[in-house]
Parts: C-alpha cells; sequence; structure tokens
C-alpha cells in the first residue's frame, strides 16, 4: 500500500491559467513585407542570405521591435560564419530561432498560432489548379460563345 506524502490535495482545487489564454499570439500566417539584407552585416554565403530571407518575411514578425530585428541580423552572422564551417555554432542557432518559433514544438511552447480563416484563404489562393479544372472552364468558356 502506498502511503502519500505530504497534504491531502484540496478537493476544492481550482486551476487559476485555464480561463484565459495568458500570452497567446495569434499570427496571421501571411508572409510579412521584410527588410533588405544589411550590406554592412557581411554576409557571404548564399545559405546566409536565405535564411535572412526567410526570416525576414516569416509571419512571426508582424509585429517585431528594433531590438528583435536586431536579434535577427546577429544570428544571420551566426549563421554565415556557420556556413563558413564553424560548425559550433549550430547549437546557439538553433536556441535563437527557437526563441522566434521556427518549430511547430516551438509555436506551441510559445503559445503561437496562425489564424487559421487567414491561413486557409492564403492556401486556397495557393491551390493549384488541375488539368480537368483547366479543361472545365475552358469548356464553359467555349460553350458559351
Amino acid at each position: 500500500m502506498a502511503t502519500r506524502r505530504g497534504p491531502a490535495p484540496n478537493p476544492n482545487a481550482v486551476r487559476r491559467n485555464t480561463t484565459h489564454t495568458l500570452g497567446e499570439k495569434k499570427l496571421t500566417g501571411q508572409a510579412g513585407a521584410g527588410r533588405e539584407l544589411p550590406k554592412a552585416l557581411g554576409i557571404e554565403t548564399s545559405a546566409a542570405k536565405r535564411f535572412w530571407k526567410t526570416w525576414s518575411r516569416a509571419p512571426q514578425t508582424e509585429d517585431w521591435m528594433e531590438t528583435d530585428w536586431a536579434e535577427l541580423e546577429l544570428t544571420t552572422r551566426l549563421v554565415d560564419l556557420f556556413y563558413q564551417g564553424d560548425t559550433k555554432l549550430a547549437g546557439e542557432i538553433r536556441q535563437r530561432v527557437g526563441k522566434w518559433g521556427a518549430t511547430t514544438e516551438d509555436r506551441a511552447r510559445l503559445r503561437m498560432s496562425f489564424d487559421t480563416q487567414v491561413q486557409a484563404e492564403a492556401e486556397k489562393a495557393l491551390e493549384p489548379i488541375s488539368e480537368a479544372d483547366i479543361d472545365t472552364e475552358l469548356y464553359k468558356l467555349l460553350s458559351e460563345g
């Protein structure tokens, strides 16, 4: 028989954090306008340039302040050094992008979510048109005239 340690739980216990979404951030899911990569950073590798382009246009940047952009500049410089062979920087880069919500797990931990309506509209606009749809549209167009 197992014995309890400490006092018995209160039968009327109430969770205090279930009634509101503390710190939850809804993102539109739309790519931002982005910023140009500052030439003063001296970025040499195409991978670091792609990193900047990806992150500068990410939905997470919707409400970034100047300090956040400065952090992106610093991280982009680390990515550039990483692709030049300094692989010791991988962990530091991962920690930094994790704070921005780089992966699904990071976004869950940060309580970030995408506005599903906006995201669905964006995906619908990008849906590829099948050949059957093109044929149907062409048939309608030709049979009207």
